[in-house]
């Protein structure tokens, strides 16, 4: 009786949910396990709940989808499976200073936070995450990867998928490390791979608080002439639920993200808080606040030629938005990318 195929996807967001669960269809006998260094499912879709209300929550990541005509006929299957399923709905509401893409681009918000996405194809998948695990070597042995994470762990795999940033991976120590070292051309297109900086501010209120912008149909807003301040949403009203305790996110600014990159959250946290202050002097306090530092936020320059995914080595296998771009489509792109690396792999096996 062949030996089913074990395949571990490193990383909790968007990418790595959506390669679960294309692989559950593709490869339906293959085992599958999905680690991730983070306490919960999302990456970059990340949901903060209030630690008073599990109601409220706030989207610290990516805030809306943004989908032009060519991706939404494209990528057609996928939205209408998270619409069908109450994922993603039209976003109703104005964002001040928002930019069109391209005409005819769709935006949709998700009404139980963006996270719900991630979720989804988890579970479509039938995949349990396991998180803390911070992956910090990959090593060949007698033909399959053996994986170990910081705190100890490890396990054998037939298949390994990064998806985590780019420079996380370049981080990695073991059989992963020579590889690259001994392809220059690769490790080079890896090395040009950069991301953004930012940091994103979460305020919770309580039920009945007055935290309004000044043009009351406007639920989000850039701002322009702020050195902290990018973009601010009443996250609530965004994404369509106006009853219950409002939340708030704050976004900064990507020069203020790369000047402040090496600080901690909480060395940032009083900053953000006093600009939410210059900013709407009539707020409020915010009930429970959380700051979250996004070291790699969004792909400023991707892997040239925008394949998708990389196969390192046999079963060894690199993708994410950073080898296309930074939005849903970006990575459905990259999760298919993967999938076909890895089904032609194991056939190949076979």
């Amino acid at each position: 009786m062949a030996t089913m195929t074990r395949v571990l996807l490193v990383g909790g967001g968007l990418t790595s949910a959506l390669t679960s669960a294309l692989l559950r269809r593709e490869l339906p006998h293959a085992e599958l396990f999905l680690w991730d260094k983070a306490n919960g499912a999302g990456g970059r879709m990340s949901t903060s709940r209030s630690p008073h209300d599990p109601n409220c929550s706030v989207d610290l990541g990516v805030q809306y989808i943004s989908a032009t005509p060519e991706y939404a006929q494209l990528h057609k299957t996928y939205y209408d499976e998270l619409l069908g399923a109450g994922i993603l709905a039209p976003l109703n509401s104005r964002v001040e200073g928002m930019r069109t893409i391209a005409e005819g681009t769709t935006n949709y918000v998700t009404p139980k936070g963006s996270s719900s996405i991630v979720k989804h194809f988890l579970k479509e998948a039938d995949v349990t995450p396991k998180f803390q695990h911070n992956v910090s070597s990959i090593d060949l042995k007698d033909g399959k990867w053996s994986v170990k994470t910081q705190s100890g762990e490890a396990d054998v795999f037939d298949v390994v998928v990064l998806t985590m940033p780019v420079p996380q991976v370049l981080g990695l120590t073991g059989t992963i490390r020579e590889l690259l070292e001994k392809d220059e051309k690769l490790l080079s297109d890896l090395k040009s791979v950069e991301y953004s900086s930012r940091y994103a501010l979460g305020l919770f209120y309580e039920e009945g608080a007055q935290v309004r912008l000044k043009d009351t149909g406007t639920s989000a807003q850039y701002i322009t002439n702020d050195p902290i301040a990018r973009f601010v949403a009443l996250d609530n009203k965004k994404r369509g639920a106006d009853a219950g305790s409002p939340s708030v996110v704050l976004h900064t600014s990507i020069p203020f993200g790369k000047a402040n990159v090496e600080k901690t959250p909480d060395q940032v946290k009083p900053v953000l808080l006093q600009c939410i202050k210059d900013l709407y002097p009539d707020w409020p306090e915010p009930k429970a606040v959380k700051c979250q530092k996004w070291r790699y936020s969004q792909v400023t320059s991707a892997f040239p030629g925008l394949p998708g995914s990389v196969m390192v080595a046999d079963g060894l296998v690199v993708g994410g938005d950073g080898f296309t771009h930074s939005n849903m489509d970006g990575c459905i792109e990259s999760a298919k990318a993967v999938v076909e690396a890895v089904a032609q792999y194991v056939s190949s096996r076979s």
